[in-house]
This record gives structure tokens, sequence and C-alpha cells, in this order.
């Protein structure tokens, strides 16, 4: 029992140490739940579904405080087609499913390349980088590696990555 304990202690000091809080597996957001995300600490930004072109998409946005004034700076699969409602993410030991009830498709938004790999738990950080850790709270995935329009502060475009402008202001597609 007092494992436990410790464990509970230095996840809640790295949680402090890295300005984030962390989403635990099994964790997952609704569409119908729109006001519902994963946010940062402080609240600066968050995960979770907007609304684009008729349907929804999942991505992190910078928050605004009012409802059209979130700045959209990550977009998870944005070659796809705006979702319709009724999605969920969910994250499991493989990374950040996106179930699509309708369809019954799943597809991951976010995962490590290496699938021997488990995800232990994950962090929207203040920094507005989302990140999965292993269960040695190493990073795993970060959105700041798989940028799509926008570079925020602190984070670096990789050799061999690009940024591809959105469509429009309030059509994150490229």
């Amino acid at each position: 029992m007092a494992w436990v304990w410790a464990l509970l202690l230095l996840l809640s000091s790295l949680c402090v140490k890295q300005s984030s809080s962390i989403i635990s597996l099994g964790s997952s957001l609704s569409s119908a739940t729109q006001s519902i995300h994963w946010r940062s600490p402080s609240g600066r930004f968050a995960l979770g579904f907007y609304s684009q072109g008729g349907g929804l998409s999942a991505g992190i946005w910078l928050d605004g405080r009012g409802k059209n004034d979130n700045k959209v700076v990550w977009t998870a699969n944005r070659d796809d087609p705006p979702l319709t409602s009724n999605v969920t993410l969910i994250l499991n030991d493989k990374g950040v499913l996106l179930s699509i009830a309708v369809s019954g498709e799943k597809k991951f938004i976010a995962n490590p390349n290496n699938s021997a790999v488990s995800v232990f738990s994950a962090c929207m950080l203040d920094s507005g980088n989302f990140v999965l850790y292993n269960k040695d709270n190493h990073t795993i995935w970060e959105s700041f590696e798989h940028p799509t329009d926008t570079l925020l502060g602190g984070q670096t475009l990789l050799t061999n990555h690009e940024l591809i402008s959105s469509s429009s202001e309030n059509d994150h597609s490229p």
C-alpha cells in the first residue's frame, strides 16, 4: 500500500513540476459534451472537439475565454473530413483513440510509433503541448513533434517536418 502513495506523490510532483494535469488511462471526451475538454492547469490550452465545416474536429486550442475567441493551434487527422456527432476520444494503453459511433470506425489521433511501448498517462501542458507518457513518466509522443499550421513558444520545427497552412481561419484542413 505504501508504494501506491509513493507513486501518487511522484506523479503529483511531476505534475506540479511540468505545470500539467495528469489524464489517466480510460479517461474519455465525448462530442455530446463539447464543453468538456482536457485542459492545461492554467486553462490556457485545451484538447477536445471544436466545430468546423458543419461538423467537428479534434484538436488543441488557445482558450480566448469565449466560445468564438479560441485559436486552434493543432488539429488531429486534419486531412479527414469533419466528424459527425457521436464521437469519443479515449485514452488507452496504445494512445488517444478516436471512436466514431455511427460507422464503428476507430483511429488514433495520438500514439507512439513503437507498438511495444504502452501509454500510462497523458497531460495537456501549459505550453500547448499534449504529451503521452509511459509508466516511467518518459514522453513517448507529443503534439509538438506533429505540427499542423502553428508553432507555439518553445516548440521547434524538426528536420523533415513542415507547417501546412489551413484552408481558412475557420477551416483547419490543409
